[in-house]
């Protein structure tokens, strides 16, 4: 519904009104930016943007993500007044409190109309690029009558900045993801100062030069933003408007500067702007008429959601989008035929070559996968018979070329995965999953499912060297909350990790996987890692020592097992692909597995920090400094990691 500025302008200002007072009575947050970008998306949320608050989770709405996570005032106050169940006015009065849902950054597991959680800077925009692709793979896959929506982005110069927006911006304009519109909050401030102290780049240039349809407009002026607006959605590239705004518009002493970016306005100063304003409601009151013209403002979308209810109830193809959209895997995903021909036929192969061979059946039967490579498609063995490529002439390949963009990947992977209809997997080298970490951690924090596969993971990639040897990496992983590190021993126990990693709809999976080749060491299909970690070999001489192991080590306490049997000493190798569903175990089967009677050796081609809670007093063999450069048996004997240099430690400590 279009409205002119005297409907729009009081509108706009509530939601100023709703960003000072939530800010001002949490003495914390920033009303800076919602207060500038109050008018342009009264324009998008009025005007443009397709949704639905009685139906927040409808598969073809359009997707709203505000990128400048910091000014959270913004999505809560739009929530509020178009009339979504949550946040209420309770909540909103409650921001940044812990009995609040208006939690500092907008949190996707908290409020149902906030798509996906933001405040790192860029991540937002490049979590934006991997909604406008899944949208773009789906509506290939569904046609126009199941999947057509736009993604719609708020972002200011901090997520311009930021190395991501780099890697984001190139792949969306690769890949000519016209149902993408980025809004720049252009009010040339940042937290230090005005912009022009730290860049003077020519950011519309940049993003013409990468393929975008850039455009401007007054972002103070109704009439100009929806123009903006509308010309961006019409263009068939993906779109950059620069609005210009003033930060803190309304509060006369303060807007334009940078002291209003992050902290309170003040009692004195809000007394101000409301009469500058013309705002005469107590803090948290919105008047009648204003409340009832954003309400209306989404009849509209409701009646776009009526209308595709209509053509979904006849489309024979609507129930497999639900499913798909629902996160539930189809009945058969390929798992029991494959493993019954591991067992027949058991491959000596690198775990990152099971992976591949794991892929073949899993992309056959799963047609939601879509997977990837940071440009080591190659080396990451990601790419399967199933998987054609993702590309502007085929959106409905299942294989994206992500070049050398790790960062910006695994952001466009939370994307997918949280637009729905898509589970997202990647690849690169395990050392350079520290370019990506911090999407991965807010894979973990989003809860869902983006599997990760990394490869060359420990000193066994040899001559390559420290530079590519990762030794903390697997340890750092592990310090996620709710994420799964598996990191297999063989062919079995990788297409575990896989079935386990499609199986966890919430929580996102990382599988480190070998560059060498393993023997096979399981040879039955019991789900066995399912429990995190398994006793592999029972000892046969009275038990004294419990050897745990991960990957490529599994193979080494096996012969460090067997040494130690020759001696009368009784062993165990427990295979440990995954502490944290072992941790999730109760405490019995924890005890059987470690028993307090065993000395306990922990056997891992990585940091021994953190091995301490499963082995206690006992021994943690590993590499607490850097790789070197060598062929890969040399440096497993140099770092210690063969049986012949762990059974004399583990003989002197049961002697």
């Amino acid at each position: 519904m279009t409205r002119d500025s005297t409907a729009l302008a009081p509108m706009a200002n509530a939601i100023r009104a709703l960003a000072m007072d939530a800010v001002q009575a949490a003495n914390s947050g920033h009303p800076g930016m919602p207060m500038g970008m109050a008018d342009v998306a009264t324009v998008l949320w009025t005007q443009f943007l397709k949704h639905d608050p009685a139906a927040p989770k409808w598969s073809d709405r359009d997707r709203f993500i505000l990128s400048a996570g910091h000014g959270s005032m913004l999505i809560y106050a739009l929530l509020h007044l178009t009339g979504y169940e949550s946040p209420t006015m309770e909540d909103i009065r409650k921001f940044r409190q812990i009995d609040s849902v208006c939690a500092g950054h907008p949190e996707n597991f908290l409020i149902p109309g906030v798509e996906c959680t933001t405040g790192p800077l860029g991540q937002g925009l490049a979590m934006a690029v991997g909604f406008a692709m899944a949208e773009r793979h789906l509506n290939a896959q569904f046609g126009d009558d199941l999947v057509d929506h736009h993604t719609w982005v708020v972002a200011g110069d901090g997520c311009l900045m930021e190395g991501i927006n780099h890697e984001a911006v190139g792949l969306a304009g690769t890949l000519k993801l016209g149902r993408l519109n980025v809004l720049w909050d252009d009010n040339k401030i940042t937290i230090d100062g005005d912009t022009s102290l730290s860049t003077t780049e020519d950011i519309l240039g940049r993003y013409t030069a990468s393929g975008w349809h850039v455009t401007s407009c007054d972002g103070h002026d109704f009439a100009d933003i929806a123009r903006a607006l509308a010309e961006a959605k019409a263009d068939p590239r993906p779109s950059l408007v620069a609005c210009r705004t003033v930060i803190g518009k309304g509060a006369p002493n303060k807007q334009g500067g940078h002291n209003v970016h992050g902290s309170p306005l003040g009692a004195d100063e809000i007394a101000a702007a409301r009469e500058y304003l013309g705002w005469t409601s107590a803090p948290f009151e919105i008047p009648v008429e204003i409340l009832n013209n954003w309400r209306s403002s989404v009849e509209a979308g409701k009646a776009a959601r009526a209308e595709w209810e209509a053509r979904a109830a006849v489309n024979p193809q609507a129930a497999e989008l639900a499913r798909r959209m629902a996160g539930d895997l189809p009945a058969e995903t390929g798992l029991d035929g494959y493993l019954q021909s591991l067992i027949a036929n058991p491959p000596k192969v690198a775990t990152r070559k099971s992976s591949e061979m794991a892929l073949e059946a899993y992309t056959a039967n799963v047609p939601e996968m879509v997977g990837g490579s940071a440009d080591l498609t190659g080396s990451n063995n990601t790419k399967t018979k199933s998987t054609a490529p993702f590309t502007p002439e085929s959106y409905d390949g299942r294989y994206v070329y992500y070049g050398i963009r790790e960062f910006g990947m695994a952001a466009a992977m939370n994307g997918m995965a949280l637009h729905g209809g898509v589970i997202p997997y990647g690849g690169t080298f395990l050392v350079f999953s520290d370019y990506c970490r911090n999407a991965v951690r807010m894979s973990a924090l989003q809860h869902v499912r983006a599997i990760y596969v990394f490869t060359h993971d420990s000193i066994g990639l040899g001559e390559d060297g420290p530079t590519h040897q990762p030794v903390e990496h697997v340890m750092s992983l592990r310090m996620i909350p709710n994420l799964l590190v598996f990191r297999p021993a063989d062919a079995i126990e990788t297409a575990e990790a896989w079935a386990l990693a499609l199986a966890n709809k919430d929580r996102p999976s990382v599988l480190a996987l070998t560059r060498q080749n393993l023997p096979p060491v399981r040879f039955d299909a019991e789900m066995k890692s399912a429990k995190g970690a398994y006793r592999l070999v029972s000892a046969s001489a009275a038990r004294k020592v419990v050897l745990l192991a991960t990957g490529s080590e599994v193979e080494v306490a096996m012969k460090v097992a067997a040494a130690l049997e020759k001696h009368g000493l009784g062993a165990d190798v427990v295979s440990v692909p995954c502490w944290e569903l072992f941790d999730e175990q109760d405490a019995a089967y924890k005890a059987d597995l470690l028993p307090a009677d065993a000395l306990k050796v922990s056997i891992e081609a990585g940091v021994t920090l953190g091995w301490q809670k499963y082995v206690g007093d006992g021994l943690s063999i590993g590499i607490d400094t850097f790789g070197a450069s060598a062929p890969i048996d040399v440096l497993y004997d140099h770092f210690g990691l063969t049986a012949e240099k762990i059974v004399p430690q583990v003989l002197s400590r049961v002697s």
